[in-house]
């Protein structure tokens, strides 16, 4: 596989942090006790599976940022097992993986498009088309919004599929598959499960459960490919099982958390020494996600970082917590402030709003969301006492309020 010729770099979001527009946003906002920043109220698209029914819903509700209250909007048919979602800057489409082993009679998973009323939230669906591997459990757009990219989990490859200019999806136009194995025993063969393009957007990262590895890509959004570099941009130790990758707001550093061994790893970024390769991500520190004494099962889903980049957030499967870390503005490290308990069962995803003033949890096999006062100062999570019932939620995708 060739190198990366030279390049520099840029940042890449996974929930959509837009701040309500003059003229385009009429929603109420509320002053924190803790900060002079305004929240305002959001939309929260919820990505669902249950895995009885042919088709799951995508539901969507209004998230009141003075209270932290949730009221539903509008539920929909989002397509067979819609998981994980991403929404386009200017709120006008929305993606969707479809995460199941065939799709329309081939050994693949599917990526739905869906068209965004302006006035409603109200989602129309536009087309879709294969996502190139089985399971599909990530979706995102590259910094462009020109191409979706995508992690198949149990095809253990990723795939980029152009966006057209009316929103709707292209064939996949580039497909790679991961190769090698772990010690763990669920590591067995590889397992994509997440990628997304770099600061820049020269470059993508595909982090692979199964090998152990993040994976690097030069990124040509203009003409729709992915190019494998020549070796594994970060390799994690081994049985790690490394989840999902977050960028810092400020590009220089990133965190990895690592489903297998319930780790979160601080990593460097180093987009000058990876254009003369190999290695992209330079290891600061590897912290446990657990409380001191816990010794029940336990896997780490989801990862993000504060918008204002002063603390990182993970989720724990089996003890049911968020962790609160606090950054080291200076090097990036990570020091433990809080575990809270997500009032439900397997918090297989969470989100901050875009102000970073509020946290929601998806629970997924306790079927609810709760929501969360986020502390500005220390970064401690306090329950609003508000909370819904949803059907497996699997994913939350958060956007300023755009309907009113």
């Amino acid at each position: 596989m060739p190198a990366f010729p030279n390049s520099c770099f840029q940042i890449s979001v996974l929930l959509l942090g837009l701040a309500a527009g003059p003229g385009l946003l009429g929603c109420a906002r509320v002053v924190s006790a803790t900060t002079s920043a305004a929240a305002a109220d959001c939309l929260v698209y919820v990505g669902t599976n249950v895995a009885s029914e042919q088709e799951n819903t995508i539901y969507l509700y209004r998230l009141q940022a003075a209270t932290g209250t949730l009221t539903r909007l509008d539920a929909q048919p989002g397509g067979a097992a819609p998981t994980y979602l991403t929404m386009d800057a200017a709120r006008r489409h929305l993606y969707a993986v479809s995460e199941t082993q065939t799709f329309r009679g081939a050994a693949s998973g599917g990526v739905s498009a869906f068209a965004v009323d302006k006035k409603t939230g109200h989602l129309t669906l536009l087309n879709q088309q294969p996502s190139g591997g089985g399971a599909p459990c990530y979706i995102s757009l590259d910094r462009s919004e020109k191409n979706v990219l995508v992690a198949n989990y149990v095809g253990g490859n990723v795939s980029l599929l152009p966006v057209q200019a009316d929103g709707r999806l292209a064939p996949a136009a580039s497909v790679h598959q991961h190769e090698g194995r772990g010690p763990h025993p669920n590591q067995t063969s590889p397992h994509a499960h997440c990628i997304l393009p770099d600061p820049s957007n020269q470059f993508a990262f595909a982090v692979d459960l199964g090998t152990d590895n993040v994976y690097g890509y030069r990124l040509n959004a203009k003409e729709h490919q992915l190019a494998p570099a020549a070796a594994p941009a970060f390799t994690a130790a081994p049985g790690a099982g490394p989840r999902h990758l977050t960028f810092h707001p400020d590009g220089r550093y990133a965190y990895l958390i690592n489903e297998l061994n319930s780790t979160i790893t601080a990593l460097q970024y180093q987009d000058r020494q990876y254009e003369k390769g190999p290695a992209a991500f330079t290891e600061l520190q590897t912290v446990s996600m657990l409380p001191a004494g816990f010794t029940g099962p336990n896997s780490c889903a989801d990862v993000h970082v504060s918008p204002d980049g002063r603390f990182v957030y993970g989720s724990n499967r089996g003890h049911n917590s968020l962790a609160v870390f606090a950054i080291n503005p200076g090097d990036g490290r990570l020091t433990l402030v809080q575990h809270v308990s997500t009032q439900g069962q397997t918090p297989r995803n969470f989100a901050l709003d875009p102000s970073g003033q509020l946290l929601l949890v998806a629970n997924q096999n306790s079927n609810n969301i709760f929501t969360y006062r986020v502390d500005q100062g220390t970064g401690k999570l306090t329950p609003t006492g508000h909370s819904v019932e949803v059907p497996s939620p699997m994913f939350l995708q958060v956007v300023s309020d755009f309907t009113r």
